[in-house]
C-alpha cells in the first residue's frame, strides 16, 4: 500500500510546513512553495504507479479556484486514489476521509466554505503584498498622521498635539497627568489606555508595525527621535513597579523610599497647623510590621540627604561599568545592520542577474528590514552613550536645587531605583541609594 502526501504553502502568508508532520510513515511527500509544479509531478508519477492514499491538510491546496480544485479531484478519483485531510478547519471534523466514488459530491457540499476561505485567503494575500510593499497597513491613520499614497504623513493640525503629548510625558514622567494636560490644553480626550499606545506606538517613531509584531524601521517622517523614544521606554519600564498614583505624585522622592529594618516602603504625608500656611512633610511606612513602629522622618532631610549622596555616589557607580563592553555591544549590532542594509542595496542587482525573481527579493527584503527593526531595538535599550557626561552635569548640587520637585522626581527615577533608610538607633539614620545600572 503507497500512501503520497502533498504541502502547498504560500510564502507570502506562511514558512513552508515540516514534509513530516503527517504522524505516519509515509512513501514520499511533494512540497510547492508558491507554484504548483511537484502538484503536476505527482499526478505523472500517479500515472505510473497509483497510490492508495494522498495526505493533504486542506483540500483547497489542490488550486486557487473551485473549478481548478474540482478539475484535480476528477484526476484523482479517476485513478481511485482516496483523499484524507488533517486541517479541514472549514468542516466539523479535523479528519476527513474522500473515497474516490465520492470525491465530487462532497466537493458539492463543501463549496461555500471553500469559497469562504479562499475569500479570507485572498484578502490575506491582499495585506501580505502591502506588507511586503512596505505599505501602511488597513484602517485608518493613527493620530497626528493623514494617509498618503504610500505612507504616512505628518498631519499638520494634529501632529503638534501629539508631540507636546509625548513632550509632557517626557517632562513629567506621568501618564495620567499627561492625559489630563491633552484635555486642558487641547480639549483632546483620550483615555489612559489610548495614551499608553501611543506612548508605545511604533508609527510615531517612524516605523510600521505588522503581524507577529514584525516592524520596519524608517518608513515615514517621525513625531518622536530616537533619544525621545528611548527615553519614554526607560520611563515605562520604571513606572512598572510603581503604583499609578506615585507615578503621577506631585512630591519628588514618592514611591523610592523604604525602611530597610522593616521593609516596608514609606508614603510622605503633612501636617499642618491651623491657619497657618506652612506644612511640615515626613516619610512613614506603609504597612510596618514591627510592634514598635518605626519612626517617621523629616522627609525635608531625606531629600537633602538623597541629593548629597547622589552628587557623590553616582560618578563612582558610572566609572565602574565597562563602557568598553558596552561601545563594543553597539559596534557589532551597528555593523550587522550595515550588512544587512547592504544586502537589500544588492537585490535589484539579483533580480537583473535573473538569480531572484522579483517577489522571492522582496520577501528577502522584507525579512531583512525586519532584522534591521530588532537589532535597533536592541540599541534603543542599551544605556546612554554619554553617561559619564551626564553624571558629571547631575553631580553638582545646585543642578538639583534649581529643579521644581516634578522635574526633580523625573530625575530621580532615571537613575534611582530606591532609597534605602538604615535605622542606626533612636532618631539616628542614614540612607543607601540603590542605582538602576
Amino acid at each position: 500500500m503507497i500512501i503520497i502526501a502533498y504541502l502547498y504553502s504560500d510564502p507570502l502568508l506562511e514558512s513552508p510546513p515540516n514534509p513530516e508532520i503527517w504522524g505516519v510513515e509515509v512513501d514520499k511527500v511533494y512540497q510547492d512553495i508558491g507554484s504548483r509544479q511537484e502538484l503536476e509531478r505527482l499526478f505523472q508519477d500517479c500515472q505510473v504507479n497509483s497510490p492508495k492514499y494522498l495526505l493533504l491538510r486542506r483540500l483547497d491546496e489542490l488550486g486557487e479556484s473551485i473549478k481548478e480544485i474540482g478539475n484535480y479531484l476528477g484526476k484523482l478519483e479517476s485513478l481511485g486514489i482516496e483523499i484524507i485531510t488533517t486541517e479541514q478547519s472549514y468542516t466539523s471534523s479535523q479528519i476527513n476521509h474522500y473515497k474516490p466514488t465520492d470525491l465530487k459530491a462532497n466537493l458539492a457540499d463543501l463549496v461555500q466554505e471553500i469559497q469562504e476561505k479562499q475569500r479570507s485567503r485572498m484578502i490575506e494575500l491582499g495585506h501580505a503584498r502591502n506588507r511586503i510593499n512596505i505599505l501602511p497597513p488597513p484602517g485608518k491613520a493613527p493620530y497626528g498622521y493623514r494617509r498618503g499614497k504610500d505612507r504616512y504623513l505628518i498631519d499638520r493640525s494634529t501632529a503638534p498635539i501629539v508631540k507636546d503629548f509625548f513632550d509632557y510625558f517626557l517632562l513629567y514622567g506621568s501618564l495620567r497627568k499627561a492625559v489630563r494636560y491633552l484635555e486642558n490644553r487641547y480639549g483632546k480626550k483620550i483615555a489612559v489606555s489610548t495614551g499608553r499606545y501611543w506612548l508605545k506606538n511604533p508609527v510615531y517613531r517612524g516605523n510600521l508595525e505588522y503581524k507577529n509584531n514584525e516592524i520596519i524601521p524608517n518608513t515615514h517622517i517621525p513625531i518622536l527621535s530616537k533619544e525621545e523614544a528611548a527615553q519614554i521606554d526607560r520611563i515605562l519600564r520604571r513606572n512598572q513597579g510603581l503604583a499609578s498614583r506615585t507615578a503621577s505624585a506631585p512630591r519628588s522622592l514618592a514611591g523610592l523610599v523604604i525602611c530597610d529594618q522593616c521593609q516596608s516602603k514609606m508614603t510622605i504625608s503633612k501636617v499642618t497647623s491651623r491657619n497657618k500656611k506652612q506644612e511640615y512633610l515626613y516619610l512613614r511606612g506603609i504597612n510596618c510590621p514591627l510592634k514598635k513602629k518605626c519612626k517617621t522622618i523629616s522627609y525635608k532631610e531625606v531629600l537633602k540627604q538623597t541629593i548629597e549622596r547622589i552628587c557623590q555616589d553616582l560618578p563612582l557607580e558610572v566609572a565602574k561599568i565597562n563602557f568598553p563592553i558596552g561601545d563594543s555591544i553597539t559596534e557589532k549590532i551597528n555593523t550587522e545592520i550595515t550588512q544587512k542594509e547592504e544586502i537589500i542595496q544588492q537585490l535589484p542587482q539579483l533580480i537583473n542577474q535573473k538569480i531572484l525573481d522579483e517577489e522571492t527579493a522582496q520577501i528577502r527584503r522584507y525579512k531583512l528590514l525586519t532584522e534591521i527593526g530588532k537589532l535597533q531595538a536592541q540599541l534603543a535599550q542599551l544605556p546612554p552613550v554619554n553617561l559619564k557626561t551626564i553624571a558629571q552635569t547631575i553631580s553638582i548640587p545646585q543642578f538639583w536645587l534649581d529643579l521644581s520637585e516634578s522635574e526633580r522626581r523625573f530625575y530621580f527615577r532615571e537613575f534611582i531605583r530606591q532609597i534605602k533608610i538604615i535605622r542606626q538607633g533612636g532618631d539616628n539614620w542614614d540612607l543607601q541609594l540603590v542605582f538602576i545600572f
